[in-house]
């Protein structure tokens, strides 16, 4: 009787995850939101250049509007846009549950430990669908700290119509310093995120089309 031998099939390869880790109102929600802060960003630039609370100016080539009447145009758009859409990605995060899913728990001993790992290096990103704890704390940042730059931004547009938050904030130009840490506190957020994307840049990739990318 012949026997035919038949080679070993090789591993079966794995198929990439499809699930949807970041569902489309998200992601839409989200590069509005960048969007928005970029423009912030560059614009408060050259509007705090025509008066510096401190002893230094902007670039005039890192700065939007070119003169301080555009640059107000500029960043008043950008303020509604964030305005309305920041709402809408909070109240979906918290209608839908995300929020509590994503972000929490939360504790300074997982923070401690995770910021730990990430400067050693050690910090795993293989699970896109999980958060560690130092993201989940800088996420949560950057919420406050726009409520933070909007609610000051509202004393420096509106002065005499919000009287109680501008005595809230400590007055009209305690009110601009809070806003430019505030600002300055975003930047840093954006530069920290830009680094971390660059080091693992699937994580992009699911921020565009919404599915755990395929780990190797």
């Amino acid at each position: 009787m012949n026997r035919t031998l038949i080679a070993p099939s090789a591993a079966p390869a794995r198929p990439a995850d499809s699930r949807t880790i970041h569902p489309l109102w998200m992601r839409i929600t989200h590069w509005l939101n960048a969007l928005a802060v970029v423009i912030l960003v560059m614009s408060g630039w050259r509007i705090y250049d025509a008066s510096p609370l401190f002893g230094f100016s902007f670039p005039a080539a890192i700065t939007l509007g070119g003169w301080l009447g555009g640059a107000l145009q500029w960043h008043f758009a950008a303020m509604w846009l964030l305005f309305f859409n920041g709402i809408l990605y909070l109240a979906l995060n918290l209608l839908s549950g995300r929020l509590a899913r994503k972000f929490f728990p939360l504790t300074p001993g997982g923070v401690l430990r995770d910021l730990k790992g990430a400067l050693r290096g050690k910090l795993s990103h293989a699970d896109a669908r999980q958060y560690n704890q130092v993201q989940k704390l800088a996420y949560l940042f950057v919420m406050l700290d726009l409520i933070v730059i909007v609610l000051s931004g509202l004393v420096l547009w509106k002065s005499v119509q919000f009287p109680l938050l501008r005595e809230l904030l400590g007055g009209y130009e305690f009110a601009r310093r809070i806003h430019f840490v505030g600002m300055a506190g975003i930047v840093v957020f954006l530069i920290v995120h830009l680094v971390m994307v660059a080091l693992v840049p699937r994580t992009l990739l699911a921020m565009i089309h919404g599915h755990a990318p395929k780990t190797p």
